[in-house]
């Protein structure tokens, strides 16, 4: 290979993006993972996920089949990003970054040992995710760092990742912001003969246009809208289809922005122009499962408590054999496809007390099926800040059918 196919090098292009989040937010991030890596005798950290390097650099990554990287030893913290992103990584991390070309297919790996000055007998422990490293990545990890013994470190630094702080907060509370601007535009375009699609398209623009107007240099990628009618309703996270909505379906409302890889939610049953008497007993039964949820948010509350007592509700119902997933989880870095905080989850075999700083929402389902009067699939959502003395919800948008029966235009 000739001498001009250099392997590494530098793109530090322009001058460093806005971040929501302060200098010194991020180095008490990398600093207290710093204080874990002392404790626990690991010389270097290398993150590989979408959140966990979010989290810790601000650098969200678009993998198109590349691999990505955060480095954090004692004494820097590095992006390892490939060179068809140009200067963007670098731009967004807090902190440094060395591309990677693709020109040898190992040039990743050669990148990983440029940083950490391989050979070198000091470096003796790593810290990965395992929950995220595939074992062919620990494989050629093995290969190109011989004689390092690899750690685990997903379970400390999620739990680091549960307790917000003030400045996620902010974040947080903007999304949920943003999430009842999709909810309205969402609502405004719900109309019997109008395809899923249409609607969700509606709802999402909103939400984009509204976040391209908060922020300063802000991505604007990721957003999206689950907006499914009847029978589509059944499943939580079933995609948006072409379906046509009818006078009288069963409507669910899913309104995710994407801001800086923060990930917050609304979601909402709705009914297009009129709903049957026992669609309506379900709903209410359903919403007084949300409302109970709601009041259970609090410090020192077990997840696994609160996902007991709500069980018994929906069991006087006879309805329990109708709930679908847990009742609520942890917010923050995460989407769709990466970053679930699942020690955060109020389920019945999750142990965790609730402290103050943490986010969860509160989101009963229950899905009763077709051809079962009241068929479809029922569920609220709002986003709680837990406080010192109880939780604070920050989702504005109305539920139940007294403000959610969309009537005929």
């Amino acid at each position: 290979m000739s001498d001009d196919m250099i392997r590494v090098y530098e793109m530090n292009n322009g001058e460093k993006a806005y971040l929501p989040f302060s200098k010194g937010e991020m180095d008490g991030r990398q600093n207290r993972l710093r204080k874990l890596m002392e404790d626990r005798q690991i010389d270097a950290c290398l993150f590989t996920s979408y959140h966990n390097i979010c989290y810790f650099s601000g650098f969200l990554y678009c993998s198109f089949g590349r691999k990505y990287g955060f480095l954090v030893t004692q004494d820097d913290a590095t992006t390892i990003a490939a060179g068809i992103d140009g200067g963007q990584p670098w731009r967004r991390t807090h902190g440094d970054c060395l591309i990677y070309t693709d020109w040898r297919r190992d040039n990743y790996f050669h990148a990983i040992q440029s940083l950490l000055k391989m050979p070198n007998a000091s470096v003796k422990r790593i810290g990965l995710e395992f929950d995220h490293v595939s074992l062919d990545l620990k494989t050629k990890l093995e290969a190109a760092l011989p004689g390092v013994e690899f750690i685990d470190v997903s379970m400390d630094v999620m739990a680091q990742r549960t307790i917000k702080s003030a400045e996620e907060h902010v974040l947080i509370r903007e999304g949920a912001r943003i999430c009842d601007v999709g909810g309205a535009a969402l609502v405004d375009a719900v109309e019997a003969g109008v395809a899923e699609h249409e609607v969700a398209i509606a709802s999402t623009n909103a939400m984009i246009r509204e976040i391209a107007k908060s922020f300063p240099f802000v991505e604007l990628m990721d957003t999206w809208t689950w907006f499914q009618s009847g029978i589509n309703t059944d499943g939580a996270h079933n995609p948006v289809t072409n379906k046509i909505i009818e006078a009288g379906d069963i409507l669910s409302l899913n309104c995710f922005p994407m801001i800086f890889g923060y990930y917050t939610a609304l979601e909402r049953t709705l009914f297009c122009e009129h709903a049957s008497d026992e669609h309506l007993r379900l709903w209410e039964i359903n919403c007084d499962v949300h409302r109970a949820g709601l009041d259970l948010i609090k410090p020192g509350a077990r997840c696994c408590d609160i996902a007991s007592e709500l069980n018994d509700i929906y069991r006087r119902h006879d309805l329990l054999q109708y709930r679908s997933f847990g009742y609520g989880h942890s917010f923050g870095v995460l989407s769709h496809y990466y970053g679930r905080e699942a020690s955060v989850e109020l389920r019945e075999d999750i142990d965790t007390v609730l402290e103050p700083g943490m986010v969860v929402s509160m989101e009963p389902m229950i899905m009763v099926p077709e051809g079962t009067p009241g068929a479809g699939g029922y569920r609220e959502h709002d986003i709680l800040i837990v406080t010192e003395t109880g939780a604070e919800n920050i989702t504005g948008f109305p539920f139940g059918p007294e403000h959610n029966i969309i009537p005929k235009r």
